[in-house]
C-alpha cells in the first residue's frame, strides 16, 4: 500500500507551514522525517495520516484521495502515533491498546478471541504485558507512549505514522521500540528528532527546513556536515558506517578541530 503527497501546503493562523511539499513513501520502508524545531514535520505527519486536509495539494492512499475515504477506512489502513497523544477516560492500560481494535469491530464483527490475542501480543511487543492491569493515570509518560504505539500495533495497519515516538523514553527504550517497529515489516513514517536514530533504523531521510523537504534520500546521501550545519545550525563530523549508513557526532560550540584530526581522535 503507497502513501503519498503531491505538492501539499498547509498553513495557520495565515502562516504558511508547508509548501508545495511531495513525497512518495515506498511500501514496506521505514521513512524518517527530521528537521528542527518548527520545519513542519508534525504538520506533514497530520496530512499524511488525514487529520487535516491540505490548503492545496493531495494525499493519496493507494492512489485515492484521502479526502475521498471514510475515516474507518482509512483507519483499517493506516495508524498513528500522535506527539501529544492522551487520553482522559478512567481505563486500564490494557483497554487503552484494546482502542486500536476499533475499525475492525462492527454488528457483523463484534469483540473476538482473535481481538484479545492481537491486543496481547500487540502489549508484550512493547514490554508493557505487567502493566496490563495497571489505571491509565497511574502510568508515567514513558509507559503511556509504550502503549500508544501497542494501541497502534493492535490496530493492524499496513502503514505506521509515529510523530516522535520516542518522546518520554529512555535510551534503552528508545532503541528497543524503533527496533520493534522496524521488525514489524511495515511500511513506517516517522518523524525523528535524534539524527543518528535515524541513520541507525531508517531506509531513507527527508530533511525538512522552512516548510519544505530540503534532501531525501539514503542516510549516508542526506546527512553529511555541510547540510545539517546549514539545516540545524550545529558542526559536526559524519563517519560512514556500512554502504548507506553514518553515524554523527556532535561538536561544541566554537570547537575548531579539523576534519582529519577529528578522524584520528575517535579512531
Amino acid at each position: 500500500m503507497k502513501l503519498s503527497a503531491r505538492e501539499v501546503s498547509w498553513s495557520a493562523g495565515g502562516v504558511s507551514i508547508l509548501e508545495g511539499v511531495s513525497l512518495d513513501i515506498v511500501p514496506g520502508e521505514f521513512l524518517g522525517i527530521v528537521g528542527p524545531n518548527g520545519s513542519g514535520k508534525t504538520s506533514l505527519m497530520s496530512l499524511l495520516a488525514g487529520i487535516r486536509r491540505p490548503r492545496s495539494g493531495t494525499v493519496l492512499l493507494d492512489g485515492q484521495p484521502m479526502q475521498d475515504l471514510g475515516r474507518r477506512e482509512v483507519a483499517r489502513c493506516l495508524a498513528l502515533v500522535e506527539q501529544q497523544a492522551e487520553t482522559g477516560e478512567r481505563i486500564t492500560a490494557r483497554q487503552a491498546v484494546e482502542l486500536g481494535r476499533t475499525p475492525h469491530l462492527g454488528a457483523l464483527s463484534p469483540w473476538s478471541i482473535k481481538d484479545d490475542g492481537i491486543v496481547d501480543e500487540a502489549i508484550r511487543n512493547v514490554d508493557m504485558a505487567q502493566f496490563a492491569g495497571r489505571m491509565w493515570h497511574t502510568l508515567s509518560g514513558g509507559e503511556r507512549q509504550r502503549l500508544h504505539i501497542a494501541r497502534a500495533l493492535a490496530q493492524q495497519p499496513k502503514i505506521l505514522l509515529l510523530d516522535e515516538p520516542t518522546n518520554h523514553l529512555d535510551i534503552g527504550h528508545q532503541i528497543g521500540l524503533l527496533h520493534l517497529v522496524r521488525q514489524q515489516g511495515l511500511t513506517v513514517v516517522a518523524a525523528l528528532h535524534d539524527l543518528n536514530h535515524a541513520a541507525m533504523f531508517c531506509d531513507r531521510i527527508a530533511v525538512m527546513n522552512g516548510g519544505r523537504i530540503a534532501a531525501l534520500g539514503r542516510p549516508r546521501a542526506v546527512l553529511n556536515a555541510e547540510r545539517i550545519h546549514t539545516v540545524f545550525g550545529v558542526d559536526v563530523h559524519v563517519e560512514h558506517e556500512g554502504e548507506h549508513g553514518c553515524h554523527i557526532r556532535y561538536r561544541a560550540p566554537g570547537f575548531s578541530t579539523t576534519e582529519p584530526e577529528l578522524a584520528r581522535r575517535f579512531s
